[in-house]
């Protein structure tokens, strides 16, 4: 894989890498239904969103397109499962994939903080949800969302870092994943993997 040589140069990274193998990133059809499952799985336990998934393509039998999903009404979509809030945004997401489109082509044009500025102006959809987007459907691979707090606990606990002021703390975790570019995206993935599931063995240095 052509980014292990690169993150391998970080010795914490390598001994991720030996753990967990590789990853590949697919892009992902449609992106407007990305979107659409990761606000219905925010807040939920991974298993618990899987159901919520099924019983939506369940209303549609198979992918809805974005006019199907606006013109569900309010209560069958509350019926799977969904709060008031995730209905709406769900729905807004539909109407901006009408309106304003954010097929691979359009969003290929524009870079990162485009792309999160663009996003964005669907209400119900932050910054993190669409870096996910970027990491995972559009597989741009040097990406690092320093907002995701298992992202930051790998890091500090990986790095040993000591705990200071969130802004500095921030500075020097962004200082850390500045090595791995042009693949911060793989390397938040081991970071991710690892603390799910740590190594048996410490990965600090002896």
């Amino acid at each position: 894989m052509h980014y292990v040589k690169h993150l391998s140069k970080d010795d914490k990274l390598k001994k991720l890498i030996k753990s967990h193998g590789t990853f590949t990133l697919n892009k992902q059809k449609h992106l407007y239904l990305y979107l659409c499952y990761s606000i219905m799985s925010q807040q939920l336990s991974t298993k618990v969103a899987k159901v919520i998934k099924q019983r939506f393509l369940a209303l549609y039998d198979g992918e809805p397109t974005p006019q199907q999903i606006i013109d569900t009404p309010f209560e069958k979509l509350r019926g799977i499962g969904l709060s008031n809030a995730k209905v709406s945004y769900v729905q807004n997401v539909a109407r901006f994939e009408i309106e304003k489109g954010m097929d691979h082509k359009k969003l290929s044009k524009m870079n990162d903080e485009e792309v999160i500025e663009y996003l964005t102006e669907i209400k119900g959809v932050g910054r993190w949800t669409v870096e996910m987007l970027m990491m995972f459907a559009l597989c741009r691979e040097d990406l690092f969302a320093i907002d995701d707090l298992g992202l930051q606990q790998a890091v500090i606990n990986l790095y040993d870092l000591k705990h200071r002021k969130k802004k500095i703390m921030n500075a020097k975790i962004l200082k850390i994943a500045e090595q791995w570019s042009p693949y911060r995206t793989y390397a938040c993935l081991y970071l991710w993997r690892w603390k799910d599931n740590p190594p048996p063995v410490s990965s600090k240095k002896k």
